[in-house]
């Protein structure tokens, strides 16, 4: 049901992405610009880019952590995500956080290339502190703001997301991911879900699988091929969350 204008319906959404080629098509559906350096909102130094619009009464921001100034390539790992989410949330006070982004999936968890799954948990893989109560804080386990049963199958899937700093798997890894029970990895998730709750502002995490881990190819490569694919994929189905949320209250989702 539409919230009544005034009622508290959600107003600003805040999408946070890691690579360029995740956002682009993003910002071509939702028609967003990108705000001019000296606009900026965000530390003189810092790359991260912004991108804001409106689309159908919501005000969107796109937040993207830029290219590496010494590299030129994405950003990507849990602190350029980290930090700015944190940065997106002090500056704009989204009302809503949709993590948007690529990720690798498990065969044996039920994954396929080009699926797209709103993530019912996040937790880190590669925050292995042996020591009691430290191991629960670097496991970093957290519930998400997830929509399940809305958007469930057959629009989306849904599993839980694990978190790390590699592309690779060491056993260490291996281990924790099975444990953990994860349908996916991904290289943000967890690191935008710790922020996002620090500041108690819910978040979505949508996910569109590039490679399977468990696979029989390269995965690098398997990368690659798919990531035009994945991307379009990923671009509906953040359309279809946005669509779901426009007019409705929190309570309502």
């Amino acid at each position: 049901a539409a919230a009544e204008p005034g009622a508290g319906a959600v107003s600003k959404v805040l999408i946070v992405i890691a690579m360029q080629a995740e956002m682009l098509p993003l910002v071509h559906r939702f028609q967003l610009l990108e705000v001019p350096t000296g606009e900026s909102i965000f530390p003189k130094g810092a790359p991260w880019a912004r991108y804001c619009g409106n689309y159908k009464g919501l005000h969107i921001d796109l937040v993207w952590p830029g290219k590496d100034p010494a590299l030129g390539v994405d950003s990507v790992g849990t602190l350029s995500a980290a930090l700015v989410t944190h940065a997106s949330i002090q500056f704009l006070k989204p009302d809503l956080i949709i993590n948007a982004g690529t990720a690798s999936g498990f065969k044996a968890k039920g994954a396929g290339v080009g699926d797209v799954f709103l993530k019912s948990d996040v937790v880190f893989h590669d925050r292995r502190i042996p020591i009691p109560v430290l191991g629960l804080y670097g496991n970093g386990a957290r519930k998400t703001f997830h929509l399940l049963n809305e958007l469930a199958p057959p629009l989306f899937q849904v599993g839980k997301l694990s978190t790390g700093d590699s592309r690779d798997m060491s056993p260490h890894d291996v281990l924790e991911i099975l444990s953990n029970g994860a349908t996916l990895k991904d290289m943000e998730g967890a690191a935008v879900a710790h922020v996002a709750d620090m500041f108690s502002t819910p978040a979505i995490f949508v996910k569109a699988v590039t490679e399977i881990v468990d696979g029989e190819k390269p995965r690098a490569e398997e990368f690659l091929q798919n990531l035009t694919a994945a991307t379009k994929a990923l671009d509906q189905a953040v359309a279809e969350v946005v669509n779901f949320v426009c007019g409705k209250c929190l309570s309502d989702l």
